[in-house]
């Protein structure tokens, strides 16, 4: 597996750091049978994007103020519903190990339901972080990736990205960072490297960043 070099780490949440998988599918499940549409073709869209980013490709044409409306409740709903959220395996240690190492959580999740998912699963919100409040374009718009560079300082050349999905991989690269995909729907986007959880990661601090190590 290949070792990377960076001076700054960005962390999505959901399925990265925190497994919310069986919150999301009850919701997204839900909103698919209330309007026709097939459960599982709606869970391969869903994941990393913001709600009405999803919906916009799951249903276009219709009107982006139904799907806004739409979202924000889910968001509540969400936000409400913490059944089943839990660490993925090897996150605490992980993000203990970025101590004194500029990282920053880059989320689609707005700011209520990162603090709550973060906090149900036991994790520490890192300082810098870039939810869906803070930006214009969702998933796999690099918006958020840049934003939380240029937040730490730090070229978007020299950070690396850890990401779970299609939507948040892509944005990466498009962001021009390399990415490290965590988990099973990251096998299919070809990250620059792959590990089951982050129990398969260790970080090395170095004099001018650190060095990535996956097994």
């Amino acid at each position: 597996m290949p070792v990377l070099t960076a001076r700054a780490l960005l962390l999505d949440m959901d399925g990265t750091l925190v497994n919310s998988d069986a919150v999301v599918e009850r919701i997204w499940r839900r909103w698919a049978d209330a309007h026709g549409l097939d459960g599982d073709e709606v869970m391969k869209v869903v994941h990393g994007r913001q709600g009405h980013a999803s919906m916009a490709v799951l249903l276009p044409g219709r009107p982006m103020r139904l799907n806004h409306a739409d979202n924000a409740r889910m968001l509540a709903e969400e936000t409400a519903d913490m059944e089943g959220v839990v660490p993925v395996p090897g996150a605490p240690e992980f993000l203990a190990s970025l101590r004194g190492v500029p990282h920053a959580l880059v989320t689609s999740a707005d700011v209520p339901l990162s603090t709550a998912r973060m906090a149900a699963a036991g994790l520490e919100l890192p300082e810098v972080r870039v939810t869906a409040e803070s930006v214009g374009a969702s998933k796999p718009d690099p918006e958020g990736f840049l934003k939380g560079a240029a937040e730490l300082g730090i070229a978007p050349a020299e950070c690396v990205v850890f990401e779970d999905s299609g939507a948040g991989i892509a944005a990466g690269r498009a962001a021009g960072m390399r990415v490290v995909g965590v988990g099973h729907r990251a096998a299919a986007h070809a990250p620059d490297a792959l590990v089951r959880d982050l129990r398969q990661v260790r970080v090395e601090t170095l004099a001018d960043g650190v060095r990535i190590h996956t097994t």
